[in-house]
């Protein structure tokens, strides 16, 4: 018998969701045998505000194709992602682990900005710190690898940063190992042919497949097609804004095309389609970069992203504003396919609303860009925060004054970025009626902020750096 109190969440998340959610896995009306193994296709945004959706509310901008795809799927309005860069929201995405577990914190190793890479000692410090990064990927089961051994054929495309495409249990791709991506970041931006290609030889083989689609879009460099820019600056605040937001409707124009491809070979009944974006971005109307309290910061601009699951016959659509995370699609997609999950992932099955409802509360960690120490997470943790409902509580981990390994990294924050992590402060927002974080409510709310810590160091508690390491 369900207790009393978890059967109340179970209802209030239901009706949060809307009737239009029915129950996981649910197979009327589609044939039994072509639901066993879906096929997997992820549909992953680079540098993507949460809100820069027209299906989101934006007044301005024209996503018609991930309008279509919001419209046929579970639709998480706040989902978020764990650490709000690139890098290591790619691997906790692969994997369904936290950046501190997996220790891939920051996008490049120690050493890299502070000795040219272009000189012979140089290049040898990046590289083998890149390749210390890849190993810590290894040492965790990823999802392709998951799915290998019931058959699965997996493609890589796009943003991949861990070294050749294998080393993370892709079967094919097109990265060889440079940072970003390589060969792969010709994905959307020149062409689409490779998953054509893979898509139709697994549907040769009769192999379920997953592909991994990370464009590297709309990520700068922003340079949409001339009419897209065009079309936009008649309504943007500045050119820049007008070349970031062609760039988000040149994405969308590729979902379609995928979407498209899917329906044309009778895959759309066949395929779990994932959507989620790999970080935030607030495009600078002033200069081509991205704005304070986006990408790199714990702010909703940063970690906030939709997420979609679409499986016609399987998954009925709806919305639902219940907070979710990223890590949460590893564990989805195996329960989808039936695939037994490593122990321990930290994330819960989105298609199972009693298993959402249950928990507490989401988490995440923001660190900085290069790495300070390749095995101590710790030692690069800026921000530490937790979401339940619509609390959000951000605490400070870094005296920025105090590190002088920080210095580079502090002087690419914001004034304010700064002054907050001298200061120590936890800051508590109540999202539903500041959802803008303006408004810091700790003092106001103490018990809150103090609930709330005591969760967030249940979670994770960073531990002591190594010896000889500098402590704040």
């Amino acid at each position: 018998m369900i207790p009393l109190c978890r059967l109340w969440l179970i209802v209030v998340l239901w009706l949060l969701c809307g009737a239009g959610w029915g129950e996981p896995g649910s197979r009327a009306g589609a044939d039994p045998a072509v639901l066993d193994r879906p096929n997997i296709f992820f549909i992953v945004s680079d540098d993507q505000h949460w809100g820069d959706f027209a299906f989101m509310g934006h007044p301005h901008l024209r996503t018609p194709h991930l309008d279509r795809l919001a419209r046929e799927s579970l639709l998480y309005r706040r989902g978020y992602v764990p650490s709000s860069l690139c890098c290591p929201s790619l691997a906790s995405l692969i994997t369904g682990r936290f950046p501190h577990e997996h220790r891939i914190v920051g996008n490049d190793p120690p050493g890299s900005d502070r000795l040219a890479r272009n000189t012979p000692e140089g290049q040898r410090l990046f590289r083998d710190g890149r390749e210390a990064m890849n190993r810590h990927l290894a040492a965790w089961p990823t999802l392709p690898a998951l799915l290998a051994p019931d058959g699965y054929r997996s493609l890589q495309t796009g943003k991949w940063w861990q070294g050749d495409f294998s080393r993370g249990g892709f079967t094919a791709g097109m990265t060889r190992g440079e940072r970003h991506g390589d060969d792969g970041l010709a994905i959307g931006r020149e062409t689409l042919e490779p998953i054509e290609t893979f898509i139709d030889a697994c549907q040769g083989e009769g192999s379920p497949f997953f592909v991994w689609y990370a464009p590297m879009l709309p990520h700068d460099p922003h340079d949409p097609p001339t009419e897209l820019v065009d079309h936009y600056c008649v309504v943007a605040p500045s050119p820049h804004v007008a070349r970031y937001w062609g760039n988000v409707e040149r994405f969308d124009r590729t979902v379609g095309q995928l979407l498209d491809l899917l329906e044309a070979r009778g895959l759309t009944e066949t395929t779990l389609v994932v959507f989620v974006t790999d970080n935030g971005w607030i495009q600078s109307p002033d200069h081509p970069r991205y704005a304070p309290r986006s990408k790199r910061s714990p702010y909703e601009g940063g970690v906030r992203t939709p997420i979609m699951l679409r499986q016609p016959g399987r998954i009925a659509p709806g919305a639902c504003d219940v907070p979710v995370s990223s890590l949460d699609i590893v564990p989805t997609v195996l329960a989808a396919c039936g695939v037994a999950a490593p122990a321990g992932l930290p994330g819960v099955d989105l298609l199972d609303p009693a298993a959402v409802a249950a928990r507490p509360a989401v988490f995440g960690e923001c660190f900085t860009h290069t790495l300070v120490d390749l095995d101590d997470p710790a030692a690069s943790l800026l921000w530490r925060w937790t979401v339940r409902g619509d609390w959000k509580l951000v605490v400070p981990e870094r005296l920025l004054a105090t590190d002088p390994r920080l210095d580079v990294e502090g002087a690419a924050l914001d004034d304010d970025s700064r002054a907050w992590l001298e200061s120590g402060s936890p800051r508590l927002f109540d999202l539903a009626t500041d959802s803008g974080e303006n408004r810091d409510m700790a003092a106001e709310h103490p018990d809150v902020v103090a609930e709330l810590r005591t969760t967030l160091d249940a979670w994770w508690t960073p531990g002591r750096l190594p010896p000889g390491a500098r402590t704040p």
